[in-house]
């Protein structure tokens, strides 16, 4: 638990946790306009609400990251390695979200798992690389993902009329963010630290 407090890190990791989803997501955009011809749709609501709410929700990833980052992922790092340890870790975590993916009223009902699972997948390496590299902060992680979950409609990504769970069909953003993140992800995984146990 005393990770949750580990905050004297450097000042360019709370940017990146702030600022990594945002930055996918304008990158996807410029992609889109690039590749399509045309912006993808903006929602200037979320990017106003977004500071607010991720102050508020930071303390709510409490719970997911202390399981996740604080509990499982040194585990399998003893086994595996933190790079191997990320990758599997982010098929888990991605599984432990599928029934999200058939409730009515979440923005993710019936839009394609297969193509959000891949991108959680990255997620995790990204993850993985921050905790690593902060000294094991759950702070910082839970600031990441409080940051994710709140930016990630700046550049909505949803289909209208989405296909199925199981389906490939999924909007060009999603796919362009999917492209992104395993950028970044192959990259963090060349340089992910060696996992000393602490």
């Amino acid at each position: 638990m005393r990770r949750v407090l580990i905050a004297d890190v450097a000042g360019r990791y709370y940017v990146f946790a702030l600022l990594f989803m945002v930055t996918v997501k304008l990158g996807a955009a410029l992609l889109h306009r690039i590749v399509m011809g045309a912006w993808p749709l903006f929602s200037v609501d979320a990017l106003l609400v977004a500071p607010f709410a991720i102050a508020l929700s930071a303390p709510v990833q409490a719970g997911e990251e202390i399981g996740w980052r604080g509990y499982a992922l040194p585990r399998l790092a003893e086994r595996l390695g933190l790079a191997r340890a990320s990758l599997l870790l982010g098929v888990i975590w991605a599984m432990w979200h599928i029934p999200q993916f058939y409730i009515a009223a979440a923005d993710t009902y019936h839009q394609s798992f297969v193509v959000w699972a891949a991108q959680v997948v990255a997620m995790s390496v990204v993850f993985a690389w921050l905790y690593a590299r902060t000294g094991g902060s759950l702070l910082l992680v839970m600031l990441l993902h409080a940051a994710i979950n709140n930016t990630k409609d700046i550049v909505p990504s949803a289909l209208p009329q989405p296909q199925g769970v199981f389906s490939l069909q999924a909007s060009a953003v999603s796919w362009l963010t999917l492209l992104l993140m395993w950028g970044c992800a192959a990259y963090l995984l060349r340089r992910m630290p060696q996992w000393r146990s602490t």
